[in-house]
C-alpha cells in the first residue's frame, strides 16, 4: 500500500471518529441537562376545617388530581381541631393507599381526628408552637363518647402508627387517659405533644417555619408547587349544601308540584320542581351525607302522598306515612347521621336541617295561597291557562245529552272523586257528584243532565 495514501486514509478516519464522538458527547450532555432541569412536581392541599364529609370529598378529589398531574410529592398543610371519626378513617385509608410520599405540615393544630390523619402521612413537620394529639372521641355536645368509640379510635391510632414506624403505645395514649407511659404521661391524661416533644418521641421529623423549608430539608430545590383548588362545579355543589339554599329548593319543589297539578300539561312548574329536587339531592349525595336508603325513603314518601291523593279515597295511613317519610328524609339527608345515630351530629346542624326543611315546606304552603292568587293575574299564566268565562252571548253553547237522562240509573264506570265517568244503557258519560265519593261499580242515579257532564248521586236502595 502507498504510504502516502495510508496516511491520508488514517487521518480522514480519525477526523470522522472525532466528529462522531463530539456529536455523541453533545447529545448526552443535552439529555443529562434536560434530566437535571426537570422540576419536581409538588401538590399542596389544605385541611383547615372540621373533618366531615365535605373534607373527605375534598381529600379524595385532591389525591385524584395529584395522580392525574403525576405529582412526585403531596404536601398537606393542616390546622384542625378534628371532626367526625368515620370521615377521618376514610381519609386515612385514602392517604395510606396513595403511592407517592405525603408530608403533612401542622401549622398550628392537629387535634383528635386531625392527629389521626397526620400520623397516617409519611412525614410530619410542625411549626413552632404547634401541637398534635388529644384524640379522645367526643360526641356532639363535647362530652366523652361511649367506650366502644374510644376502643375503635385506639385501634385505628395504634395500627396507623405501627404502619408508619411510630410508637403505637404513644398513639393510643393520645386517645385513652387510662394508659400510663413512663416519662411521657401518667394515668388520667391524654397525650398532646408540642413541636419539641413530638420531635423527641418520633411524631415529628423537624420544626419548620414554612412549606419551602420542608422541601429544602428533603433536597428538593428545583420544584413546581401546584395548589389544589376545587373546580367550579365542586364550588357550586358546596354552595347548594347551605341549609338556607336547601330550604329554598324544598320550597320550589312543593310549589312546582302544586302549580303543575293546578295546570296539568304546562310542564314548566314540574320541570322547576324536578330541577330543584336534583339540586337538593346531588350535592348531599356526592358529599356522603345522603345515604341510598334516605333517598329511597324520600321517593317512597312522595309516592305515598301521590297515591293518597289520586288513588285511595280520603286521607289516611298512606298520606300520613308519606308526609312523615318525606319530611323525615329531607331532614336526614342534610345530616351525617349513622342510621338514626345522632351521637356525633352537632346540635346546631340538626337545628339548621329541621329549620330549613320546615321553613321550605311552610314557605311552599304560603306560596300556594298567596303567590297562587297573584300568579293567576300574570300575563304568562293567562297565556297557558284558561281564565275567561265562555258566555252564550259570545257564541258558546252547551250541548246536552242526546236524550233525556235525568232520573235514569246506571253504574259508576270509574271512581268518582267527585268527577269521573258513568255507564248508562251501555253508554259512557262524564259525570260528577255533589262532593260525595262513589266507588267504581256502585249504582248511580242522574240528578241533572243540562250540561255535558251529568250530575249524579249514589243509589243505596
Amino acid at each position: 500500500m502507498n504510504p502516502e495514501h495510508f496516511m491520508k486514509t488514517a487521518f480522514r478516519d480519525a477526523c470522522v471518529f472525532r466528529i462522531k464522538a463530539g456529536l455523541l458527547l453533545l447529545l448526552l450532555t443535552g439529555l443529562s441537562m434536560q434530566v437535571f432541569a426537570q422540576k419536581t412536581r409538588v401538590m399542596l392541599m389544605e385541611i383547615k376545617t372540621e373533618i366531615d364529609p365535605r373534607t373527605n370529598r375534598y381529600v379524595e378529589l385532591a389525591l385524584k388530581h395529584a395522580e392525574s398531574i403525576k405529582a412526585d410529592v403531596v404536601l398537606v398543610e393542616m390546622d384542625t381541631y378534628g371532626g367526625i371519626l368515620t370521615d377521618a378513617k376514610e381519609i386515612v385509608d385514602k392517604i395510606m393507599d396513595f403511592k407517592k410520599p405525603i408530608w403533612v405540615y401542622i401549622n398550628s393544630d392537629a387535634a383528635s381526628a386531625g392527629a389521626l390523619i397526620a400520623i397516617a402521612c409519611d412525614s410530619i413537620y410542625m411549626s413552632p408552637g404547634a401541637s398534635i394529639g388529644a384524640a379522645t372521641v367526643v360526641n356532639a355536645t363535647g362530652e366523652k363518647a361511649p367506650d366502644k368509640y374510644q376502643s375503635y379510635m385506639r385501634s385505628i391510632m395504634r395500627s396507623t402508627a405501627e404502619e408508619n414506624g411510630r410508637n403505637p403505645r404513644i398513639a393510643e395514649g393520645m386517645v385513652d387517659e387510662r394508659i400510663a407511659i413512663d416519662s411521657i404521661k401518667k394515668e388520667g391524661e391524654v397525650i398532646t405533644f408540642s413541636t419539641t416533644e413530638a420531635i423527641k418521641y418520633g411524631f415529628c421529623e423537624a420544626k419548620v417555619n414554612s412549606l419551602e423549608e420542608i422541601l429544602q430539608r428533603n433536597g428538593i430545590q428545583n420544584y413546581e408547587l401546584i395548589k389544589f383548588e376545587l373546580s367550579g362545579t365542586e364550588k357550586i355543589i358546596a354552595f347548594f349544601l347551605n341549609p338556607f339554599i336547601s330550604g329554598l329548593l324544598i320550597l320550589i319543589i312543593i310549589g312546582g308540584l302544586w302549580f303543575e297539578l293546578q295546570t296539568p300539561g304546562v310542564g314548566f312548574p314540574l320541570a322547576a320542581a324536578v330541577t330543584a329536587l336534583i339540586l337538593y339531592l346531588v350535592p348531599y349525595y356526592l358529599n356522603g351525607l345522603a345515604e341510598n336508603w334516605e333517598v329511597l325513603a324520600l321517593f317512597a314518601g312522595i309516592s305515598l302522598i301521590i297515591i293518597e291523593l289520586f288513588v285511595i279515597p280520603g286521607f289516611g295511613i298512606a298520606g300520613i306515612s308519606g308526609i312523615v317519610l318525606t319530611v323525615g328524609s329531607l331532614v336526614l339527608i342534610m345530616l351525617n347521621n349513622d342510621v338514626f345515630d345522632f351521637e356525633f351530629v352537632p346540635a346546631n346542624e340538626l337545628m339548621y336541617a329541621v329549620a330549613a326543611t320546615l321553613g321550605g315546606i311552610l314557605g311552599g304552603i304560603l306560596l300556594l295561597f298567596i303567590g297562587g292568587v297573584k300568579l293567576a293575574d300574570t300575563r304568562v299564566f293567562k297565556r297557558i291557562a284558561l281564565t275567561t268565562t265562555q258566555e252564550t252571548t259570545q257564541g258558546f253553547v252547551v250541548k246536552p245529552a242526546p236524550e233525556p237522562l235525568k232520573g235514569k240509573r246506571g253504574v259508576a264506570y270509574t271512581v268518582l272523586r267527585p268527577a269521573g265517568k258513568v255507564m248508562i244503557d251501555e253508554k259512557i258519560y262524564d259525570a260528577y257528584t255533589r262532593g260525595e265519593y262513589i266507588e267504581k261499580g256502585d249504582a248511580i242515579e242522574v240528578l241533572d243532565d243540562e250540561t255535558t257532564s251529568l250530575r249524579v248521586k249514589k243509589v243505596t236502595d
